[in-house]
């Protein structure tokens, strides 16, 4: 009977490990914990929220996302003419200003 308590306990042990695993990959990082390269915290709620796309909209992501781009117009354009039709053109437009005018204010600071 001790046997089987003590495999029970054991397992139970793993399952609880496994969840505090789960619930620390799943929870969002704390407000201050992640770093963006451009100084925005993830926690703040600025647009693009995960880290995935705030890598692919730097510097080096952009040219990976176009050079995919460029591939996909040359190989099919109506696929792409397809997919920029589900793209949300409004906060895209939004984000693209806000870094063109930043972009703006960076180099008026330096001359």
């Amino acid at each position: 009977m001790n046997g089987i308590h003590e495999e029970r306990a054991a397992t139970l042990a793993r399952l609880a490990q496994s969840r505090a695993e789960i619930l620390r990959v799943l929870e969002p990082p704390a407000k201050g914990a992640y770093q963006d390269p451009h100084g925005a915290d993830a926690g703040d709620g600025a647009f693009p929220r995960s880290r995935t796309m705030k890598a692919l909209l730097s510097g080096r992501g952009i040219g990976t996302v176009s050079a995919v781009i460029g591939g996909l117009l040359f190989a099919r354009p109506a696929l792409v003419l397809r997919l920029l039709r589900m793209i949300p053109a409004g906060p895209i437009a939004r984000m693209l200003i806000i870094k063109a005018i930043a972009a703006l204010r960076a180099d008026a600071g330096r001359q």
